[in-house]
């Protein structure tokens, strides 16, 4: 089943930011899909790379199950996105900037994501975002 980038980025956004459900989110990559955050260090609970659907889920039923901590939860109304198609269609890339209400505070953050899909799923993804706003 072909899907758009817009369908394949909207489950992704739903199973992950919004409903922070990890098997919904696991389930948007391919068996052998990879999540990769490479601005992550090593010693932060949001896992720098997970091989594997299943590896995926695990990682990210253990780091949903952590008390949230940064800049607070995501204002959708405030924050917006761009997807660009490439050359390859089985490559685009998300523009995001998302603004967090945090303690009376704002937060803007600024990040992109390269999505490489295959069958409507995600085969490998690439999220360069602020570390430090994670745990």
């Amino acid at each position: 089943m072909s899907r758009t980038p817009q369908e394949i980025f909207q489950s992704y956004i739903h199973a992950g930011t919004l409903s922070r459900n990890a098997d919904a989110l696991a389930d948007c990559f391919t068996e052998d899909g990879v999540f990769e955050a490479p601005l992550m260090p090593a010693d932060r609970a949001f896992p720098r790379r997970m091989a594997g659907r299943e590896e995926i889920r695990t990682a990210m039923a253990a780091y949903y199950e952590q008390p949230v901590k940064g800049a607070g939860s995501p204002n959708f109304e405030k924050s917006g996105y761009v997807l660009h198609t490439t050359a390859d269609p089985d490559v685009f890339i998300a523009e995001i900037d998302t603004v967090f209400d945090g303690d009376g505070a704002e937060v803007s953050v600024s990040l992109v994501q390269i999505f490489r899909v295959r069958d409507g799923k995600i085969a490998r993804l690439r999220d360069y975002f602020a570390p430090e706003l994670m745990n």
